[in-house]
Order: C-alpha cells, then structure tokens, then sequence
C-alpha cells in the first residue's frame, strides 16, 4: 500500500515539474529580440558547430590559425580540440611519409 502511494505521489511531482517548466521557460529564457537597428550593420550568421577533425585535415593552414587562437584566449569551444588533433594527425602522416620515403 505504502509502495503505490510512493508511486502516485512521485508521479504527481514529476508532471507538476515538467508542466512547470513548460509554464516557465518563456520567462525564464526569453527569446531573442529582433529589432533591427537602422544604423547597425547587418551580421553575418555564424554557425555555433565545431568543424570537425576531416575539415581541418583539409584546411590544415586554418587549423594552425585555431590553434594559435586558442592559445591567446580569442577562440574557444570545441574546435581548439579538432584543430590540434588535425594538426597532430597531419605532423604524423608528413613524419609518416618521410620516414617511409614516400
């Protein structure tokens, strides 16, 4: 008996708390407001995705520009582990081919 009442009351607050959270969530993080400012210039939409390990194998030069970003604090996220590790792959495959004489 104890068991079912545990059970409805659990229940209970787990449908109050998600209602709730629905309920609030516009005012707990208001969507972004679009006024556009006459004198502003417009922005250029950036894309908040990491570039993944295979775009910087590709763009190596511009992995060693994330990289050194990084270092100096102006870059941050995911991307300052992809970069270094393409750049860490791509030392390897030329140390790889010199040593094999390829």
């Amino acid at each position: 008996m104890l068991q079912g009442k545990t059970l409805i009351i659990v229940l209970v607050a787990l449908v109050i708390g998600f209602a709730g959270g629905f309920v609030l969530r516009p005012i707990i993080i208001p969507a972004q407001q679009s006024v556009v400012d006459a004198n502003a210039a417009p922005i250029a939409p950036t894309s908040t995705d990491a570039r993944g390990t295979q775009y910087f194998l590709v763009h190596i030069d511009e992995a060693r520009q994330v990289v050194t970003g990084c270092r100096n604090g102006s870059v941050r996220g995911g991307e300052c582990t992809t970069a270094e590790e393409a750049i860490i792959k791509a030392d390897a495959q030329e140390r790889r081919k010199r040593f094999l004489g390829n």
